[in-house]
């Protein structure tokens, strides 16, 4: 799916960016950061957060952007791999992965900011795939005695030592069980046992997976046909019952929709009477300008933040918008080139607008939207 690749690349490319911004920032400590007094969690109303995007590939534009989120928003979303290699013994494994993820929720508990955490096991450039395994485990899945144990013990480890409010299990799942169906029923059953495992040592913690709802929704015109639009396939969701404490979306609608004016009305409301669980949008924007194929105006990115408030903002627990500043996609496209993405690298320019400010910081009509939706 061209949407899912796109998102995927600048979400690949944040992993390996703010490893190395982070912890070159201060010494590594590997210290689970501090928690609140006063939790945003805990104050009644929905959350509002970012990934940590930076404009420019620099530590200056991380922490920029870290102080940004915090004005704009209250928590950031970090979206991972699995260390499998690391974690397939055990739970207390030593990890360079999960130091820099520490070290990473450090530097933004400085900039006041909670944290969301997503365990991404797949592939986003191709959802048929893992993300990062080693030579030894080429060709697993879901059923695969290693996989299933590094999964559950790396997400145990994140529950037992973070004691996260939110743990997501998966990203967008829901399109690998479009591309492996037989081996999504073996993820199922993994997500179910590390569910168990999760409670167990961090009973408070929200767990999760998200679904693309564009994909779920039948309307991603590119996409292979699997069924009829504007009728989800619900069963993708509801397989995770009752294990699932929210059900968590993402949408991109401008590789459906030739405005964000176009969203149905009730795009969205679908979710309001299929459960009663709170919902959030994990992730999501709009561009602000045409890119490539896809269209955008500053207008289409309020109408797309007001359709979503207006349709499902009484539920939301929380909403992650993608980026807060549009980046430099160049610079973006070349560090993709020198780690070894060369035949992707010129993807990530169309992600270059949907920020709801430009590189330098200025705002858009869009985020005075954001900020009116988030203070109401």
């Amino acid at each position: 799916m061209i949407r899912s690749k796109r998102h995927r690349i600048i979400v690949g490319i944040i992993a390996l960016l703010l490893t190395t911004l982070a912890c070159g920032n201060a010494a590594p400590t590997s210290a689970i950061p501090p928690k609140p007094e006063i939790s945003v969690f805990d104050s009644g109303r929905t959350v509002y957060g970012f990934f940590p995007s930076p404009p420019e590939l620099t530590t200056e534009s991380l922490l920029s952007t870290l102080d940004g989120i915090h004005q704009h928003g209250d928590v950031i979303l970090v979206q991972r791999p699995v260390p499998w290699e690391a974690f397939i013994e055990a739970s207390d494994a030593e990890s360079q992965e999960y130091t820099d993820l520490v070290d990473l929720l450090t530097v933004a508990s400085q900039h006041n900011l909670e944290y969301i955490l997503v365990i991404d096991p797949l592939n986003g450039l191709d959802r048929r795939q893992f993300a990062s395994l080693p030579a030894e485990l080429e060709g697993s899945n879901f059923g695969t005695p290693e996989i299933r144990a590094a999964f559950k013990n790396y997400a145990t480890r994140l529950a037992g030592d973070l004691q996260p409010r939110y743990l997501g299990l998966a990203s967008e799942i829901n399109t690998y069980a479009d591309a492996q169906p037989a081996d999504f029923e073996n993820f199922v059953n993994l997500y179910r046992e590390t569910y168990a495992a999760i409670k167990a040592v961090s009973p408070q913690t929200q767990v999760f997976v998200t679904f693309q709802w564009d994909d779920l929704n039948n309307v991603i015109p590119f996409d292979i046909a699997d069924g009829e639009p504007f009728q989800p396939k619900w069963e993708q969701i509801e397989v995770f019952e009752p294990q699932l404490d929210l059900w968590a979306i993402s949408s991109y609608p401008f590789v459906v929709f030739d405005s964000a004016a176009d969203i149905p009305a009730d795009y969205y409301t679908p979710l309001l009477t299929r459960t009663d669980k709170p919902l959030a949008v994990a992730e999501g924007g709009m561009n602000s300008r045409p890119i490539g194929q896809f269209p955008g105006t500053p207008q289409d990115q309020s109408d797309y933040l007001n359709a979503i408030h207006q349709q499902i903002g009484s539920r939301l627990d929380f909403w992650i918008y993608l980026m807060l500043d549009d980046i430099n996609g160049e610079a973006y496209r070349e560090f993709l080139a020198q780690n070894g993405m060369q035949s992707t690298a010129d993807t990530i320019l169309w992600f270059a607008a949907v920020g709801l400010r430009e590189m330098d910081g200025a705002p858009k009509p869009a985020l005075e939207t954001w900020d009116q939706i988030r203070t109401e």
